[in-house]
């Protein structure tokens, strides 16, 4: 399970140092939400990171774990909706749970780089047409270590 935890990590680090840093300026006061087709679903897998209504949760391709007040996961959901549209509710949505976002990146798939203190979030979007598949991967945030601070390589 360590493996897991570690290559989550890896995985988010590397996304987020490979992709840049597009950091936001943070707004005071409660969000304002723009009009969207797209509502947040009743039900939530992880309470603090939407899903668009009507996305079907595929149990067979997802995982998590939380122990001592680390999660980490990867649920799958899947269902028809115009990727732009769920790009945009991701945009409008996550801040309302204070997560701050980093970058997209858009190579044929879209990746959503999110943070807050201690997590990492990044929502990927694979569209085939109209059917989307969107992977929420949740982890905790990398520490990076100074070089002179490390030990030294053997």
């Amino acid at each position: 399970m360590k493996t897991k935890i570690f290559v989550i990590a890896l995985l988010s680090f590397a996304a987020i140092a490979f992709s840049g840093c597009a950091m936001l300026s943070k707004k005071e006061g409660p969000p304002t939400r723009a009009p969207s087709l797209l509502e947040p679903s009743l039900t939530l897998k992880f309470s603090d990171v939407p899903v668009p209504a009507g996305f079907k949760f595929l149990a067979q391709d997802s995982y998590s774990f939380e122990s001592a007040g680390v999660r980490v996961g990867v649920l799958k959901y899947k269902g028809r909706a115009n990727p732009d549209l769920v790009v945009n509710f991701y945009k409008e949505q996550m801040p309302m749970y204070n997560w701050n976002l980093l970058n997209i990146v858009e190579y044929g798939e879209s990746l959503l780089n999110f943070e807050r203190e201690n997590e990492s979030c990044i929502i990927g979007l694979l569209a085939k047409g109209r059917t989307v598949t969107i992977t929420v991967s949740v982890g905790p945030k990398a520490q990076i270590v100074p070089r002179r601070a490390r030990e030294p390589i053997k």
